[in-house]
């Protein structure tokens, strides 16, 4: 299998599957003695983490890290990286590989059983394997690393759509994302949110989310007009997240409902002599290159396809047949989706940074 590496001058590349022993990433192209501990790796996979509420899957993973290479005390005392490779691992300690032997045979409906067995002819029926979105919790290994490279860099995500649901935007509050179980800026949301996922997990059912990654702290200028726009890595990037259907950077989809006078993002002089933008519209990007704006992208997360009502299949022999999904899945798998659509981003501008100061010094 190929296609495992993600990125030019930062890049990763992830190793592992859903039920084997262990999953982890390989980080190359890292400046050298930029300060990182485990702990701070730590600290994002805790966010990822499965099993922190009754809303996500009930799957018992530590997500414990271990930096296995490129990182060492300098003289300061300082954990700092050394420029070479950074090889992290996460072990798998709460597999149920039981739970899936009864349809192992079977192609789940709205997963990647059947495409995954037509082009491999083999292929983990234990959770998914490779196609897992267990996979992601290296991503998010890497995105605490690609955090530290953009000096200033800052990369929040938030839920602001479960369902038909979405928030107040009057009422965005950064402070409340860590004060529920849904990274929701909108406290009286949240409230909302809490019962009406219930209803949806104690159905069996499942349903989709919105979600939205803001960058600030962009320095201008990254990306390039034609075959690497910062916008369309982007959007690449998180439409390479396990089950996300929909990217859109700024006004995204809504701009085709504005006016010409409406979308521009007017400017003006800053009282500190910069450039000040009126309007953000385009999402910190123009022509493919960072403006200095705050980056705004949303993405689009499925209903976990996973769930208990029973579905209309086929099997590896073509015979048709129903299957009920049983095991431990998240009701709402877009909410442990933030902190992959932050790692993604931040993997994204730190590579650009790096390509920037790599051409222009």
């Amino acid at each position: 299998m190929s296609h495992n590496t993600f990125g030019h001058l930062f890049r990763v590349t992830t190793f592992g599957e859903s039920h084997g022993v262990a999953l982890g990433c390989v980080v190359d192209g890292c400046p050298p003695r930029i300060p990182i501990t485990a702990e701070e790796i730590q600290a994002d996979l805790d966010r990822r983490r499965p099993g922190q509420s009754r809303f996500t899957t009930q799957r018992r993973e530590p997500d414990e890290v271990k930096i296995l290479s490129g990182v060492m005390v300098d003289d300061d005392g300082i954990q700092v990286t050394t420029g070479t490779p950074i090889a992290l691992l996460i072990e798998n300690t709460d597999q149920r590989s039981k739970d899936y032997s009864e349809i192992k045979d079977k192609f789940r409906p709205g997963h990647a059983d059947f495409s995954y067995e037509m082009k491999y002819g083999i292929r983990d029926y234990r959770g998914g394997g490779r196609s897992s979105a267990r996979e992601t919790a290296a991503r998010v290994a890497a995105g605490a690393i690609a955090r530290k490279i953009v000096p200033g860099l800052d990369v929040r995500g938030a839920l602001v759509q479960m369902g038909p649901h979405a928030i107040d935007r009057d009422k965005w509050d950064w402070d409340e994302i860590g004060n529920n179980p849904f990274f929701c800026p909108d406290k009286d949301k949240a409230a909302f949110y809490e019962s009406y996922l219930d209803g949806i997990r104690k159905s069996g059912s499942s349903i989709g989310a919105v979600l939205e990654i803001v960058a600030e702290g962009v320095p201008a200028g990254l990306g390039a007009p034609i075959y690497a726009k910062l916008d369309a890595e982007i959007a690449a990037a998180l439409m390479g997240i396990n089950a996300v259907k929909g990217v859109e950077i700024g006004a995204g989809f809504g701009a085709a409902s504005l006016s010409g006078e409406e979308n521009a993002d007017e400017m003006r002089m800053g009282n500190d002599g910069k450039p000040l933008f009126l309007a953000n519209n385009a999402g910190g990007i123009l022509g493919g290159i960072s403006t200095g704006q705050p980056i705004v992208a949303r993405f689009a997360v499925k209903p976990t396809s996973s769930i208990l009502t029973p579905r209309l299949t086929i099997d590896k022999q073509g015979a048709e047949a129903d299957i009920l999904t049983k095991g431990r899945h998240d009701p709402c798998v877009g909410i442990r989706a933030v902190p992959v659509g932050e790692a993604m981003v931040a993997c994204v501008i730190a590579d650009h940074y790096l390509r920037h100061r790599g051409q222009n010094g």
